[in-house]
């Protein structure tokens, strides 16, 4: 008889993990250690997640809000500095903005509105179309938008970010201007000095404003890049994907990760013959339809995977296969004309009808988000995943 469980997804719990530990020992000895209490036997394909917080953490990748002013000082200058597109966050970007506040003498802070990159609302798009304002041209003085939109809070933290930020910015002594706008370009009314801080717009934003006379662009994935009085860094993404870790230090995302998940990957396998499949995962990609936000605020889903998680799902829709070419079968006969069909389907269904409605996206942000759902940001103490039978298919046995 078919194995009746498809996907699991467990969470795994492990030590707290701190600086220098030896991460790829305590993950592969914590999900052998479960397998073993719950009668869980390793297969094949496996996939053992962990978070990147964790990684982060044993690789001691911390940074101050000192670190943080001494490379926007040393990049801007005496200039003021525009600070565009931030997401509203107290967790990803208030100690980001403290130590930029901290490396300036003027910020003139830009937001987008009605709600930043990853969905956190300012304002409703109903409180927009009420007060006439178009989103795509109208450019919003700070006394032009409380006029509009009063004092609005977050639904959800019961912040108001606009105030937040404003007060973080004064608080290090820089003086504060704040406008809403959605084109890059209109900061250039108010500083030719720019750190662009949106997330996956980065490239596009750099560009706009390096063509319309922007004088010094960096984006935030361009501060600590390497480090500073002996701090962390990322080479790669800078303070993109960083985390709040104290009042004045941040945790960044973690780098060289690849030789980790081949360690941990290469370890199974020493231990139980099995060769399974090993990710790095922060955010997952999946939005909230009532608060609207999407979650991703990590540049990357998945910033190291071992070689069977590359590529997207080859899949066929059951639901089309039952609806269509074998509409007038029922019972086993459905079931093997089914099961058929998986066995001989094409190695890559780009295109075939049997496939659409597949979702079209890559197997590490798919499992990604299954993790981050799976562990959760608060107190599961779960920051390992063990996942079995992602890989199978109806015809598994």
């Amino acid at each position: 008889m078919s194995r009746m469980f498809g996907t699991v997804s467990r969470g795994v719990r492990a030590p707290i993990i701190r600086s220098g530990d030896d991460l790829a020992s305590i993950v592969t000895s914590s999900v052998l250690e479960a397998a073993k209490d719950e009668g869980v036997a390793i297969r094949d394909r496996d996939i053992i997640a962990m978070t990147e917080a964790i990684v982060a953490r044993a690789q001691g990748n911390y940074a101050s809000v000192d670190d943080i002013a001494s490379d926007v000082g040393a990049k801007f200058g005496d200039n003021a500095v525009g600070v565009i597109f931030p997401i509203l966050s107290r967790n990803r970007f208030a100690i980001c903005l403290k130590g930029i506040a901290r490396g300036a003498k003027k910020i003139v802070l830009m937001l987008s509105y009605p709600s930043d990159e990853v969905g956190n609302h300012l304002v409703s798009l109903d409180a927009l179309d009420e007060k006439g304002v178009n989103p795509y041209s109208d450019v919003l003085t700070l006394e032009k938008y409380r006029e509009l939109f009063g004092y609005e809070k977050h639904r959800f933290t019961g912040i108001d970010y606009v105030e937040y930020y404003e007060s973080l910015i004064k608080g290090e002594g820089a003086e504060c201007e704040i406008v809403f706008a959605n084109d890059p370009r209109a900061v250039l009314n108010y500083t030719k000095c720019v750190l662009n801080c949106d997330i996956h717009t980065r490239q596009r934003t750099k560009r706009l404003l390096k063509a319309a006379g922007a004088e010094i662009v960096f984006g935030l994935d361009e501060i600590l890049t390497s480090p500073v009085n002996n701090s962390g860094y990322n080479e790669n993404y800078g303070l993109l994907g960083s985390n709040k870790a104290t009042e004045d230090q941040v945790k960044l995302f973690p780098r060289d990760c690849q030789a980790l998940v081949e360690d941990i990957q290469a370890r199974i396998k020493a231990e139980t013959g099995k060769t399974v499949e090993v990710m790095v995962y922060g955010d997952g990609a999946f939005k909230d339809p009532i608060g609207k936000i999407w979650e991703l605020a990590d540049p990357v889903v998945s910033p190291a995977y071992t070689s069977g998680l590359e590529g997207t799902p080859n899949e066929l829709k059951l639901k089309y296969l039952a609806d269509n070419d074998f509409a007038s079968l029922s019972g086993d006969a459905l079931k093997e004309a089914i099961k058929g069909e998986i066995e001989k389907k094409d190695a890559n269904l780009v295109g075939n009808m049997a496939s659409e409605g597949t979702t079209p996206r890559r197997l590490t942000d798919l499992i990604g988000s299954l993790c981050d759902l799976t562990s959760g940001s608060g107190d599961k103490g779960t920051p390992i995943v063990f996942i079995q039978g992602y890989f199978d298919n109806y015809t598994t046995e």
